[in-house]
């Protein structure tokens, strides 16, 4: 009967020290994975799988939040149903204990709510490409400025060719030194 903490940051240059504190502490085990995002399943964080390799019948898995397990919904609520067939009791902070019926409705629930912000976030991010590709048809430039909806050219092609034709041709090396562009750069502005 161990008590085990599972603790998740997205980031790498976040902490989890913050959800440490909160659980309190005293805990036999403890697993984590920094700078992996929530999108990414459960059991295929380095973390969360070494937890489940550890984890046994009778033991409780204390949380800080539903959304620690992953922002996607069916996975949430497979890896909590997975764990409930083992026999494992889940505590999450601010919820208490998490069982059949009542319990796992409320982790659907909860899981839905950190699915569908991921969701937004996609909607949002799709809809301010829509607006960029919108200006750039009707001006030449995105709304916010830029030539392309591509990241910007690391130079201007043009010059480029121009310039290797007029320096003998230039090696590529020379021509990557000249410009700082890569290989890939030169080899795709002059057709090398």
């Amino acid at each position: 009967m161990s008590r085990i903490a599972y603790y998740r940051v997205s980031a790498g240059d976040q902490s989890i020290e913050a959800q440490r504190h909160a659980l309190g502490g005293g805990f036999d085990r403890e697993f984590e994975d920094v700078g992996v995002s929530g999108a990414i399943k459960a059991a295929d964080r380095p973390g969360f799988a070494q937890l489940l390799s550890y984890i046994r019948e009778g033991d409780t898995l204390y949380l800080y939040a539903i959304d620690r397990l992953g922002r996607d919904a069916l996975d949430v609520q497979a890896t909590v149903r997975h764990l409930m067939d083992l026999g494992v009791t889940l505590d999450v902070r601010g919820l208490g204990v998490i069982g059949r019926g009542v319990g796992e409705l409320i982790v659907a629930v909860l899981a839905q709510m950190a699915d569908m912000e991921r969701q937004r976030i996609k909607e949002r991010c799709e809809s301010g490409r829509r607006a960029a590709r919108a200006s750039l048809e009707a001006t030449g430039r995105t709304h916010r400025g830029k030539e392309s909806l591509g990241r910007p050219r690391a130079a201007d092609a043009a010059e480029v060719r121009a310039w290797r034709a007029a320096n003998g041709p230039a090696t590529i090396r020379q021509t990557m030194d000249r410009f700082g562009i890569s290989k890939a750069t030169v080899a795709r502005y002059c057709s090398v």
